[in-house]
C-alpha cells in the first residue's frame, strides 16, 4: 500500500495556530486505530543547503507533516476528515511517496 505525506500549511484563516492539541490527539488516534498512521511531526526552523552556489530560502509556509498509508490518492484524501488544519479551512498538501527499490 502506498504512503502519502500530508503537508500542513500555516494558512488557517483568522487563526494563530494549527489546531488545538486535543483535536490533534483525536485525529491521530483515529488514524492509528485504522492502521493508516505512519508518523508525523511539527516542522520548525531550518535552512536550505547545497554543495555550491547560493541555496534558495526555506519554504516558510509548512507547519507540520503526517505520513499515512492508503490504497490511492483518493483514499488518502478521505483521511483528511478530522485533520484540524483541513477542518479549519487551511491547506493540506497531499504527496505520494513513490516506492524506492
Amino acid at each position: 500500500m502506498p504512503d502519502y505525506l500530508f503537508l500542513m500549511h500555516d494558512d488557517i484563516p483568522g487563526a494563530g495556530n494549527n489546531g488545538r492539541s486535543d483535536d490533534w490527539g483525536r485525529y491521530i488516534v483515529r488514524l492509528q486505530a485504522a492502521g493508516n498512521f505512519q508518523g508525523g511531526s511539527a516542522i520548525g526552523a531550518g535552512v536550505c543547503a547545497r554543495k555550491s552556489g547560493v541555496p534558495p530560502s526555506i519554504t516558510g509556509h509548512l507547519s507540520g507533516f503526517i505520513r499515512v498509508s492508503a490504497g490511492s490518492l483518493d483514499a488518502a484524501r478521505t483521511l483528511l476528515a478530522g485533520n484540524p488544519v483541513f477542518e479549519a479551512g487551511g491547506t493540506v498538501e497531499i504527496r505520494e511517496l513513490p516506492p524506492t527499490d
